[in-house]
């Protein structure tokens, strides 16, 4: 309508311009000639006569004009209509709630109306993803899919009072109207996916406990074995395309297309039990570890990066004991399997190899700064007082980091406490850091997180790190250490430490109460003995009461006090059993108090597992600065590490544990009922 406004509006310039300019010439001939002159006269009566032509010319033709016009008008809309109807890109037009107010036949198509039939639904009725909140920006691109198809969508908003230049003081959203195109991109997305599915990924394959096997069988029975973990190998690999490489005795190398990667996990690496149940005549099952590795998002990335993640993968699955799957894409990790505690390897290589490395890492400098974790127990404070006096006798200088001497070490602690022998040995984190320098070395003792540090700022002051631990790894690890021995076969960090002392050039000699405090470390992480428990772990108990430990003196320094015993009755009291096989309790602290019973605690995980049918248990604690301590045990069916890494936490496949802050216990059972029904529906424990 203001189209055809303007039409007739520029019709009437087109008369009245002649019109004018004829009489402005007939003025000047007028002025001229004069009015009274036979020109001038001449002059008003042809100008009158052709303005009355004009006129009359004007009002017979101008309706002629406007049904020309009209019609001209009309058949362009209906051509424009047309095309917009007979589109092939699908298109709609929506008000600014979404429902559809007009669409072309292609999009009627599409969501399956008849062309003639109008679309009265909202938008999100046929593509959920398209809800009211996606459409709020003035332009929106994105993807979807719909009947098997790939789509991008593009809508934009449209003020119809400015297309129709009638622009309003104010905007209302009745002016405003959707426009929204459909771009078929399925061809497209399919290249691309293709593209794709055909990077290689990387894949390492590790027997964890090749040699003790190898060692407890007859050897004309090896090639047997060999032989049929390797059929086990190539079959389960065939199934996804893969190129598998024997490479070692013990290690295959692997490549396969990534498209087979979610194929993988569907079967939860079943490779993993298939390798476990061949039984040839040997007494212990042989066990692997995959690493895979992906080559990353970037474009640079290739398959150089993939086999880097590959071995950063089959590392990390290793530390954490074996028998599972790491998978390590950029910077996340996923981990498959890991339920089996694992075997305690016989050799002692790595430990002589690992505490020669380290005694050639100190040559070169001047003091050491030794920390556990927070919250230190016997094994933490143990092994921290054994690499005390490793260090020591090298010459160096060494402080132990303890911010808070607990209820799990006062007893042993008191006993350095005794004369002046180890006065300022002990440092809070506040005087650690200002004996920092560049000659400074930090030594981490039984933990490898460093969140979990005593101070996780002397990770960062120092330029060389070493991590002793015997706790398996999780996505947190300290980076940049200069030596890492980190061993989950270990019952403890003491006996790490142990063994370590047999390599020394030194032959560093252990005081009375060190070798105490050592023993005690392996006494407490192994429940008096009964768990964890190896050959090397005797062995390393013999070296310490070599070194005058005394099983005696340290018996009655952990000796349980009464109110200790109450709090455990307290948390047999409170158990509830779930699923048959799982025990959850909690352990109330007196209050007032500011220790929360963490000792306690992992007393009554550990006695529960005495009861009959129980697997696992789960025990908890929270102490005043808001933590919730948790204690969790196994009989060996369950690992338990894997469960506490849903609660950022860790440990072993037997004795885990996690901190929890800000969570109170009602939330952490409810939280753990949920984990244990999904992983053991899933098959992961």
């Amino acid at each position: 309508m203001n189209n055809e406004k303007q039409l007739k509006r520029r019709i009437k310039y087109i008369i009245v311009i002649p019109i004018a300019l004829a009489i402005i010439l007939c003025g000047f001939f007028i002025f001229e000639n004069g009015i009274s002159s036979r020109v001038g006269m001449l002059s008003i009566a042809l100008l009158m006569a052709y303005i009355l032509i004009v006129v009359i010319v004007y009002f017979r033709m101008m309706p002629a004009i406007s049904s020309i016009i009209v019609d001209y008008a009309l058949e362009q809309g209906k051509i424009q209509k047309e095309l917009l109807h007979e589109l092939e890109i699908p298109y709609a037009i929506l008000d600014t709630t979404g429902h559809i107010m007009w669409a072309n036949n292609e999009f009627h198509r599409i969501v399956g109306v008849p062309k003639n039939k109008r679309i009265r639904k909202a938008i999100d009725s046929f593509f959920p993803q398209l809800t009211p909140e996606v459409m709020n920006d003035d332009e929106v691109e994105t993807g979807i899919d719909y009947q098997d198809r790939r789509y991008k969508v593009s809508i934009k908003r449209i003020n119809l009072s400015k297309v129709f230049e009638n622009d309003k003081s104010e905007n209302n959203d009745d002016d405003i109207v959707l426009a929204m195109y459909l771009f078929d991109e399925t061809e497209l997305y399919k290249y691309k996916q293709e593209t794709i599915d055909q990077r290689l990924y990387a894949g390492l394959i590790y027997l964890d406990n090749y040699d003790e096997v190898m060692d407890s069988m007859e050897d004309v029975k090896h090639s047997i074995l060999t032989a049929l973990i390797e059929r086990k190998i190539n079959m389960y690999l065939s199934n996804v395309d893969a190129i598998v490489k024997h490479i070692e005795n013990d290690k295959y190398f692997f490549v396969f297309k990534q498209k087979y990667l979610q194929t993988l996990r569907e079967d939860r690496f079943s490779l993993l039990n298939d390798v476990k149940n061949i039984n040839v005549g040997n007494d212990i099952a042989m066990t692997l570890s995959i690493g895979i590795g992906t080559d990353g998002d970037s474009a640079k990335s290739g398959f150089m990066t993939a086999y880097e993640n590959a071995r950063n993968a089959i590392g990390m699955a290793m530390g954490r004991g074996g028998d599972q799957v790491a998978i390590k894409q950029g910077d996340l990790v996923t981990y498959y399997g890991g339920k089996s505690a694992g075997t305690e390897k016989n050799t002692r290589v790595k430990a002589r190899v690992k505490a020669q490395a380290f005694e050639e890492l100190l040559l070169s400098k001047e003091k050491v700064l030794i920390m556990a974790h927070k919250r230190p127990d016997a094994d933490a404070f143990g092994s921290a007082i054994g690499i005390y006096r490793m260090v020591t006798s090298l010459g160096k200088k060494a402080h132990i980091v303890i911010n808070d001497v607990t209820e799990a070490i006062r007893p042993i602690y008191s006993t350095f406490t005794v004369g002046n022998t180890y006065d300022n040995v002990f440092l809070t984190s506040t005087q650690a850091v200002a004996e920092v320098n560049q000659n400074t070395v930090v030594v981490v003792c039984d933990v490898n997180r460093p969140s979990m540090t005593e101070c996780e700022e002397l990770l960062s002051l120092v330029p060389t790190v070493v991590v002793f631990d015997h706790h398996r790894q999780s996505n947190e690890i300290i980076n940049g250490a200069a030596l890492s021995y980190i061993e989950p076969f270990a019952s403890s960090a003491c006996e790490m430490i142990a063994e370590m002392y047999q390599y020394i050039s030194r032959n560093p000699k252990l005081r009375t109460q060190e070798a105490d405090a050592m023993y005690a470390g392996i006494l407490i992480d192994t429940d008096n003995f009964l768990t964890k428990t190896g050959v090397r772990t005797f062995e390393a108990a013999s070296y310490l009461r070599k070194s005058g430990a005394d099983v005696t003196r340290v018996r009655k320094l952990f000796r349980s006090s009464m109110d200790e015993m109450k709090e455990r009755a307290q948390g047999i009291s409170n158990a509830e059993i779930f699923m048959d096989n799982y025990v959850l309790s909690y352990i109330v602290p007196d209050a007032g108090v500011n220790d929360a019973p963490t000792v306690a605690v992992a007393k009554t995980a550990n006695e529960l597992l005495n009861v009959e049918n129980i697997k696992a248990s789960f025990v908890v604690t929270e102490a005043e600065d808001g933590v919730l301590y948790v204690s969790a045990r196994s009989i060996g069916d369950v690992n338990v590490q894997v469960v506490m890494e849903h609660f950022n936490g860790g440990g072993h496949a037997n004795v885990a544990g996690a901190q929890l802050k800000g969570k109170k216990k009602e939330e952490f059972f409810k939280e753990l009922k949920e984990v244990i029904s999904s992983m053991h529906d899933s098959g992961d424990i």
